[in-house]
C-alpha cells in the first residue's frame, strides 16, 4: 500500500531539513517523525517503524531535525542534542509544511518521537494542538518537554522497554505531568534500543494500533471521550 518515497527540503529560516515522505494511496493518515540524539531520517529502527506503518495505509515523513552543519557541530560538542527549543521548533516547521502542502494538508497528522526526539514531539503537539491528533513516544525522553507536557492536549502512548529502568522512572514522572490522555507501554525484557527479538516489533504494533486508533477529530475541550 505505501508510495514511493519522495526527497523533501523543509525550510526554518536559513537552514534547510532533509527529509524522506511517503504518502500511501488513499492514506489513512501522516507520522512526522522526530528522531533522538545522534540520530537522522536514515534511523534503521524508525525506518523499520515508518515500512511497517506505510503497509497500514499512513503516510510517514522522517525528517532530520539539524542540518548536515548542525550535526556535525552537535557530534563534536553535544551542543545541540538537548536543545529542545531548537527540536521542538523545528517539528512545528514540519507539522506547518505538512499542512500546508496538498497531499497532506487534509490527512489527521499523528508525531512519532524517539529519545530527545520524543521531547521534541510533545513540543509540537502543544505548539499545533489543532493539528496533531496524537503521538507515540519510543525510548524517549518526555520529561525534557518540561512546561510542554501540561499544554499537550493529544493522546500519548510511552513505549518503554522494561529492562530500561531509568527511562521508565523518567517517563513515569512525565505522564504525571501530562495534561492529556496518557498510557505506559513497558515491553517486558526490551533495552532502551530495543534490539532484542521481537521487540521493535512490538513497538511498530502498537504504534500503529495507536495511531490508526486515534484517526478521528478529537473532542472539543470540556467532551472528551477520549
Amino acid at each position: 500500500m505505501s508510495g514511493a518515497a519522495e526527497a523533501v527540503r523543509v525550510a526554518d529560516g536559513a537552514a534547510l531539513l532533509a527529509g524522506d515522505l511517503v504518502v500511501p494511496r488513499s492514506a489513512r493518515g501522516i507520522v512526522l517523525f522526530a528522531h533522538g540524539t545522534g540520530s537522522s531520517r536514515h534511523s534503521p529502527r524508525n525506518r523499520e517503524v515508518a515500512a511497517r506503518l506505510q503497509a497500514s495505509g499512513l503516510g510517514t515523513l522522517l525528517m532530520d531535525l539539524l542540518t548536515e552543519i548542525e550535526e556535525a557541530a552537535d557530534a563534536a560538542s553535544g551542543e545541540h542534542r538537548f536543545d529542545i527549543g531548537l527540536l521542538g521548533r523545528r517539528v512545528v516547521v514540519a507539522l506547518d509544511w505538512l499542512g500546508a502542502r496538498a497531499a497532506t494538508a487534509g490527512l489527521p497528522t499523528h508525531l512519532f518521537g524517539a529519545s530527545t526526539g520524543a521531547a521534541a514531539a510533545l513540543v509540537g503537539a502543544a505548539e499545533r494542538p489543532e493539528r496533531v491528533r496524537s503521538v507515540v513516544s519510543r525510548g524517549g525522553r518526555p520529561d525534557l518537554a518540561g512546561d510542554a507536557l501540561a499544554r499537550v492536549r493529544a493522546p500519548v502512548l510511552l513505549l518503554v522497554g522494561g529492562r530500561d529502568a531509568q527511562v521508565l522512572e523518567l517517563n513515569q514522572w512525565a505522564a504525571d505531568r501530562l495534561a492529556a490522555p496518557c498510557t505506559t507501554h513497558v515491553i517486558p525484557g526490551a533495552t532502551h534500543l530495543f534490539p532484542e527479538p521481537g521487540a521493535l516489533d512490538q513497538v511498530s504494533r502498537a504504534a500503529r494500533d495507536w495511531f490508526l486508533s486515534h484517526g478521528e477529530p478529537r473532542a472539543p475541550d470540556g467532551d472528551d471521550r477520549d
